[in-house]
């Protein structure tokens, strides 16, 4: 693999591809040559070995001399020698995740602070330096723009290419506004394309893709790269890698971004983006973690649409099964989550009926029980009026007057004619012309009393008591009605005589006339 001129950079971890990058800008070695001696160095002291020039590895020599050595087997091993033994055994580290994780990339807004005055004064011809020197800089890279980007680690020193490029950077905006401004100057640079990139910042596409368990592609550019223009022309824009992103049976969600902007920068650095055009591919890994989120390919340099799509298609073919097994998972849950929640409805719904029945029994057994409270009570008002109306009766019988004799010149002579209820009957009797309507009325009232003869009993007039007539008392010709009042008398009405009717008044008539 060393010895290959076409390397894949993908497959070199974050601290790998920093490395590398590092010695390719110190020694300005080509990947090719440079890659061996990282590996032989363990990644780590290759730039002094380049400059100083390879020497016998003593650490190397002594494990090799330490392992050719016969080690012949002990029969009686004690427990001592054993825990020894096990001491002396080389460290064997823990597995390692087959992905590196995918950070979460939330953009930092930039925070200005105040200098002092007196520092800023201070400090102001060395500021000014700076810019002089960084104008000078500029000037030379514009007029040696021609050359070509493969040899500028030799001709600008790398602190200040990356000093210049920090100062390209573009005003800080929101990731939303980020976004909108990225598909604007891609449309502008490229023309109408069917990319479907995510309205969102990187985070939020994350979070989806972690969520929707889809395959997060992104893509990071850097309009300065001599290489930008073709693979996004060729390689990006390609019927075959739109129809490939567009299509639904893979579940890709693509974000796009411009090195230039705070996010997208952040972005390169925390995923060792070391060369352009950047594409890297992002899903969850349920068997590393069942929230992680891993790097499960990274493809980096041009290309063209086939190799694009194949390494794509490679990692979909790979992590597919987990994300579909994981899908599965979710959707069995859901289900159980919907049937326990049907259950947990239905149950609700029965127990709300039962308890709607057991109310409305409550209810029906409180209405029969206050109906029949009720029903006592006038049972009982009623047992106690008809008590007082017969006390009431008494002590009025005992106060009627007596019929006056015949020989009483300016009596009234009345022929009534009784209900029904009082056994029917006519009655002929003369009053005193200044008996009231409503002593004619008591008359009636008690004349079965009357009749049967009064008792040596005192009755007292009952307490609390209004009686109520149950009947009228009208003439017959003409028909007149006639109320029972205190201050007529029948003199008025009858004159020196009459026929009178009594009629019943019904408990109807008699409501409504209460």
């Amino acid at each position: 693999m060393s010895g290959t001129v076409d390397f894949d950079l993908g497959s070199l971890s974050a601290n790998q591809q920093e490395a590398l990058q590092q010695y390719t800008d110190v020694t300005s070695q080509e990947v090719k040559d440079a890659i061996p001696l990282l590996e032989r160095s363990q990644w780590n002291i290759a730039i002094a070995k380049f400059f100083d020039g390879e020497a016998p590895d003593p650490l190397a020599e002594a494990q090799a001399a330490h392992d050719s050595i016969p080690r012949t087997a002990a029969r009686h091993e004690t427990l001592h020698e054993s825990f020894l033994e096990a001491d002396s055994r080389p460290y064997r580290p823990q597995r390692r995740p087959q992905t590196e994780p995918a950070p979460r990339v939330v953009p930092q807004p930039s925070v200005l602070y105040r200098t002092p005055f007196l520092v800023a004064i201070l400090f102001a011809p060395f500021q000014m330096g700076y810019k002089i020197l960084g104008g000078i800089f500029r000037s030379l890279l514009y007029f040696f723009s021609f050359l070509p980007r493969s040899i500028w680690p030799r001709v600008v020193p790398s602190s200040i290419r990356k000093g210049l490029r920090q100062t390209s950077g573009r005003r800080v905006t929101l990731p939303k506004e980020t976004v909108r401004r990225f598909k604007r100057d891609f449309e502008e640079e490229y023309g109408a394309h069917g990319l479907p990139f995510y309205e969102g910042g990187h985070a939020q596409a994350l979070d989806a893709a972690k969520k929707d368990l889809k395959f997060l592609l992104m893509v990071l550019i850097s309009p300065e790269h001599d290489d930008t223009d073709s693979f996004v022309r060729n390689t990006l824009l390609s019927p075959q890698v739109v129809n490939f992103v567009n299509d639904p049976a893979n579940n890709i969600i693509l974000w796009g971004g411009n090195v230039l902007d705070s996010e997208a920068y952040q972005v390169a650095r925390e995923y060792g983006c070391l060369k352009y055009p950047f594409s890297c591919l992002v899903c969850l890994t349920p068997k590393e973690g069942s929230t992680r989120m891993g790097i499960v390919k990274r493809l980096v340099g041009p290309m063209t649409p086939d190799a694009y799509i194949t390494g794509i298609q490679n990692a979909l073919t790979k992590h597919g099964p987990d994300l579909n097994a994981v899908r599965a998972e979710r959707t069995a849950q859901e289900v159980a989550r919907n049937l326990r929640s049907q259950q947990d409805s239905a149950y609700e719904r029965s127990l709300a009926l039962d308890r709607e029945r057991a109310r409305q029994k409550r209810e029906a057994a409180a209405a029969a029980a206050a109906a029949e409270k009720r029903a006592q009570e006038e049972a009982e008002a009623a047992a106690r009026h008809q008590k007082l109306r017969q006390q009431w009766r008494k002590w009025r019988a005992t106060t009627v007057a007596p019929e006056p004799d015949a020989s009483v010149k300016d009596a009234v002579r009345l022929a009534i004619t009784m209900p029904v209820s009082s056994g029917g009957g006519r009655v002929i009797r003369r009053f005193n012309s200044q008996t009231t309507l409503e002593e004619l009325y008591a008359f009636v009232e008690c004349y079965d009393l009357l009749q049967e003869g009064l008792s040596d009993e005192k009755v007292g007039k009952p307490a609390d008591y209004e009686h109520k007539y149950a009947f009228h008392i009208a003439s017959v010709m003409p028909r007149e009605t006639f109320e029972p009042s205190e201050t007529t008398t029948i003199a008025e009405k009858m004159g020196r005589g009459g026929s009178l009717v009594v009629e019943d008044i019904s408990l109807d008539d008699q409501a409504q006339d209460e």
